[in-house]
């Protein structure tokens, strides 16, 4: 079964980026459903290590604004949502419930370099796959560097082995205030079939 043109615009062809955000609210039941969506999109070993802060509090924001660089700041601080994917170094030890057919915590226990390197690559899917159910379920999403990581992980993570990776301004954007769409690359410039 394949998406209809409606849903293929929706997720992708006309979906944008936006930096200003409309003043109305995300619910709190909205932002559960993208985590349900976004949950069943795959990764190693089924490992899920994104750990996902949905910043919405008048006091969560003001924790996270010191953070971003000057030109994040305002399309931040007015966005309904801010979330901050992170990804937890310590994913292995939820892998005898994830991935219960074979003792995959051993393959990392101790190996640094898997870990860091399954943590990193499968929380940033993760991000994606989240801005994909965000705009399925109707918002729109701004992704984002731009911000001081360890600031970031100081406010909201110290103390643990989560690290922040990047973050997602979530609501529904403001349409007259887009920038013009950027071009892509044709697939003869990106992309080969061998």
């Amino acid at each position: 079964m394949q998406l209809d043109d409606h849903s293929l615009d929706l997720l992708y062809r006309k979906a944008r980026t936006h930096n200003a955000w409309l003043d109305q609210a995300v619910s709190d039941d909205l932002l559960r459903q993208i985590y349900d969506l976004m949950k069943w999109a795959p990764t190693s070993a089924n490992s899920s290590p994104a750990r996902i802060v949905f910043v919405k509090s008048e006091s969560a924001k003001q924790r996270l604004l010191p953070a971003m660089i000057p030109e994040n700041l305002e399309k931040t601080r007015s966005a309904p949502v801010t979330v901050i994917i992170a990804q937890d170094y310590e994913f292995y030890e939820k892998l005898p419930v994830l991935f219960p057919h074979t003792d995959a915590r051993a393959w990392f226990v101790g190996n640094t370099s898997l870990i860091d390197t399954t943590a990193f690559r499968n929380a940033s899917l993760q991000g994606a796959y989240l801005i994909l159910a965000a705009r399925a379920l109707g918002l729109d999403a701004g992704p984002m560097s731009g911000f001081d990581n360890a600031k970031v992980d100081q406010a909201f993570f110290s103390g643990t082995q989560i690290k922040s990776n990047f973050l997602i301004n979530l609501g529904y954007g403001d349409a007259t205030k887009l920038f013009p769409r950027g071009p892509r690359l044709p697939f003869e410039e990106a992309a080969s079939i061998l």
